[in-house]
């Protein structure tokens, strides 16, 4: 009789923790009266960015994030709604990425980036609910209210260099992982603000254009969420996608048709905020991992 797999038995009591993590989140929910739906995962197009590389499926794409379909309900008229779903992006691999991974999306009409913000702290404090957490020898406070900084504050704070210089250079992503994001700490924050060319999909700020209604959590070190108010003018998003779709081929990648039902829907969108949240990350966090891999029943490396 052929012995258990030892790799695969190790991680046991992770994925026992990681059941119980995606029920309570389910229940959060569920409880709050968001309406929990399902969505394709294969789809003729996902938004076009300019640094996330979809997989192809056939002649269609798996997605990179459930957002157009759960946006099209909104335009539908449903009012709250989450999805646990899985999603890929090609080339991400390391000790906090998987190129098939988990993510939990939730959307609110009628509100904007902020609601998602006191979302996120309440959605820790039923998972964590001694207002700490233990990782890497560091006890965490989890009491909200969480701090809140601008990026461009974080970079005039720990950067070598403004923000608009760094995206002058081209080099924000390296001056962000080896400057700014190693000075963040463990304690949750609230990164905000991001300029309008980053904005992607999210409303611009009414008071001040140049940033966007934009916000990404990080705790105990780790990216968890990206949330924003969304933006609902087709116009300037089709312009947005065009952009990105410029760029993407500049760069010598495949060319990806615009998601076209979901710009026909978006005039018939309220004004809503929405936010991604890793899932696997948040396990690695709530159950002390050091990657990612442990926290997931099977890599890649090992099917």
């Amino acid at each position: 009789m052929a012995l258990p797999d030892s790799g695969l038995a190790r991680k046991r009591h992770y994925l026992q923790q990681r059941a119980r993590i995606v029920q309570t989140i389910r229940a959060f929910f569920i409880e709050r009266g968001f309406l929990e739906v399902e969505t394709p995962l294969r789809i003729p197009a996902n938004a076009p960015e300019e640094y996330i590389d979809p997989v192809p499926s056939g002649d269609w794409w798996l997605q990179t994030s459930p957002e157009l379909a759960m946006k099209r309900l909104l335009a539908a008229g449903y009012g709250n709604i989450f999805q646990i779903s899985r999603v890929w992006r090609s080339a991400e691999r390391g000790q906090r990425h998987l190129p098939e991974f988990t993510l939990l999306e939730w959307y609110r009409p009628d509100a904007d980036y902020t609601a998602l913000m006191d979302d996120c702290e309440q959605l820790l404090a039923a998972l964590a609910p001694t207002d700490n957490l233990q990782r890497a020898g560091q006890s965490i406070d989890l009491l909200a209210p969480w701090p809140r900084l601008p990026l461009a504050e974080a970079f005039s704070r720990y950067a070598d260099c403004p923000l608009a210089a760094a995206l002058d250079a081209g080099d924000y992503e390296e001056v962000l992982t080896a400057q700014v994001e190693p000075q963040l700490g463990a304690a949750p924050l609230f990164v905000t603000d991001f300029p309008a060319s980053m904005a992607a999909l999210a409303r611009l700020k009414p008071n001040d254009p140049a940033f966007a209604e934009r916000f990404e959590l990080y705790l105990g070190g780790l990216e968890l969420a990206n949330g924003f108010s969304e933006l609902t003018d087709p116009i300037e998003q089709r312009s947005r996608f065009m952009a990105a779709e410029a760029a993407r081929r500049a760069a010598g990648k495949p060319p990806i048709a615009l998601p076209e039902p979901f710009l026909a829907d978006l005039p018939q969108m309220p004004p809503a905020a929405g936010i991604a949240l890793g899932v696997d990350r948040l396990v690695m966090l709530l159950t002390g991992a050091q990657t990612i891999d442990e926290v997931v029943a099977f890599t890649p490396e090992e099917l």
